[in-house]
Order: structure tokens, then sequence, then C-alpha cells
């Protein structure tokens, strides 16, 4: 009885003349896994990361923040070191990080609203939610 490929199973395997041969690594890389869809792998790591919901002061806590921007206000030539903590909004998602900037305080711009701390940093006041230094009689230290 005669099986099927009988008549080509002992030839000999064809090698090409014209092309060298391919690489044992090359060979693999063609039965390796692709990406089909390109990109979903960081929109999955981006979901996942977690981000903070803005607290919203109420205004006995506005009043006491603007009692401490007025008094750096009135020692800015002094230099105050302070620590002031503030919400920055994610650029990618809903939320954001609050961020705790030490360091001496530069210029308070009431039009803008910003205060800029000697290292170029610019904070919007409304974003500030605590304001901590040795000129306020507050520090970190304290707790």
């Amino acid at each position: 009885m005669k099986k099927p490929y009988d008549d080509i199973i002992n030839l000999p395997h064809h090698r090409s003349t014209s092309r060298p041969p391919m690489s044992a690594h090359d060979r693999a890389a063609q039965f390796s896994p692709f990406a089909a869809l390109t990109g979903y792998g960081s929109a999955i790591t981006e979901r996942a990361r977690l981000t903070d919901s803005r607290v919203e002061l109420d205004e006995c806590s506005k009043v006491d923040l603007n009692e401490k921007l007025i008094m750096i206000q009135n020692q800015i030539d002094q230099q105050p070191e302070v620590s002031i903590t503030y919400f920055h909004p994610d650029k990618r998602k809903s939320g954001g990080a609050y961020i705790t900037v030490t360091g001496f305080v530069k210029k308070i711009d009431e039009y803008e609203r910003t205060v800029a701390m000697q290292d170029a940093t610019i904070i919007p006041v409304d974003a500030i939610i605590e304001i901590d230094g040795e000129l306020l009689g507050t520090s970190e230290h304290e707790e």
C-alpha cells in the first residue's frame, strides 16, 4: 500500500542558490507574536494610573490661607521659607496630584493670582490648600 508523500519524503531539502540561508534567530522571529493593537498596553497602563481628586476648601480655610499670603507678602523682603501644598491637575485624565514645595517666596502676583517661588515654580493661588512655615508660626515638624 502506497502512503501519501512517499514520492517526496526522502528527497533532499531544497537550498536556494540565490539567497543565503536564514539564521535561526531570524527564522524564529517569523513566528514571534506581534502587537495587533498598537498602543493598547500603554492605554491600559494610563487607565490604571491613579490620580487624586481636588478638594474644595470651605470659606474659613480660604480666609486662613489669604491671611497667610498677606503675612508672607508683608515680609517678602526677608525671603520667608514656606512649604506650600497645592493641587496640580493631570494633563491626561481627570484629577491630579497634590504637590508640596518648600522654598523661598520670590513674589506674590495679586493680578495673576500666583505665588512665584525662588526656584521658578509658579503656583496658582486657587490651587493652594495649605501653607506652613516658621514665619506663620507653623511648620511640618510640629505635628
